[in-house]
């Protein structure tokens, strides 16, 4: 790493907001409120987690989307998917699901167990208005296809989308190049990145707490708290005396106007308009 870089530091913490979504399923929506309506190219990032089946039984039942992806990250549980273009498949613990739902499809994702923890990660990442007609598809990935690398003592990273050291994550999108890293700290053990340059970037801790940047721009990262980060590229990390669990997650900005409605996401109120219609007249 170039030691002249300047180190990365928290420009602000935002505490999620319990909401419920589908039929009901009780989650903690992080981005996509009031506090944070978006972080360019991400829209929404929904975390679920519970122990308690009436929080979730009812699960996602059929719904559209058009002019974004969706990023399922299974912790805990099994939910299965199904789309209107014959499309199945179940995620389970660690697997991973890169949905592009360009022009458009009607799916559902319903948990496939009646007891137990269900647990994960959903985030949106936005299309730029070039893609935002393509072909539906897939990128999705069981828990072995998902490399993990030790960098540090005391610290072991699941590499969804980007690259640490040697090791690259099997999820390709060349329009926002994203970085999606899973990390887990033992307690007080440290560790450095470099992130994309020019990419905009959060942290998300959801177990433990972690101390973010170095010097007088060190702050601190509480359990269930996002840190949007800037000013630079060294992002040093260390965990508290509990230990830590944080997803990272960058992409390159898009920069173009935003316009969304529900699920849709397009450019202009009428490319929405259409995208309304469109699903009404059953042209996804």
């Amino acid at each position: 790493m170039n030691a002249q870089r300047s180190s990365a530091r928290i420009l602000r913490t935002v505490r999620g907001q319990p909401t419920s979504d589908g039929a009901g399923v009780k989650l903690t929506r992080v981005i996509g409120t009031e506090q944070l309506p978006e972080l360019d190219p991400f829209l929404l990032l929904d975390q679920f987690g519970t122990d308690r089946p009436q929080d979730y039984l009812a699960g996602f039942p059929e719904h559209p989307h058009r002019g974004f992806e969706t990023v399922t990250y299974m912790l805990d549980g099994r939910m299965r998917h199904r789309d209107n273009h014959g499309n199945q498949g179940l995620l389970t613990p660690g697997s991973v699901q890169w949905m592009t739902a360009g022009r458009g499809l009607v799916h559902s994702e319903m948990p496939e167990q009646e007891s137990g923890r269900l647990r994960g990660f959903q985030l949106w990442v936005n299309l730029p208005a070039r893609e935002k007609m393509t072909s539906p598809r897939y990128q999705e990935f069981a828990p072995d296809q998902i490399p993990a690398t030790t960098p540090a003592p005391g610290v072991m990273v699941k590499v969804i989308a980007g690259a640490v050291g040697e090791v690259v994550g099997p999820i390709v999108q060349p329009a926002t190049d994203p970085l999606y890293l899973d990390i887990a700290l033992e307690a007080g053990a440290g560790w450095e990145y470099a992130l994309p340059q020019g990419h905009n970037a959060f942290a998300y801790a959801y177990e433990g707490a972690v101390t973010v940047g170095e010097d007088d721009a060190t702050g601190a990262l509480e359990s269930h708290t996002l840190a949007v980060l800037g000013g630079g590229e060294r992002l040093p990390l260390r965990a508290g005396p509990q230990g830590a669990r944080l997803i990272l997650v960058a992409g390159r900005p898009l920069r173009e106007p935003v316009a969304r409605h529900g699920p849709f996401v397009m450019n202009t109120r009428q490319e929405l308009m259409q995208a309304v219609a469109d699903f009404r007249e059953g042209r996804f």
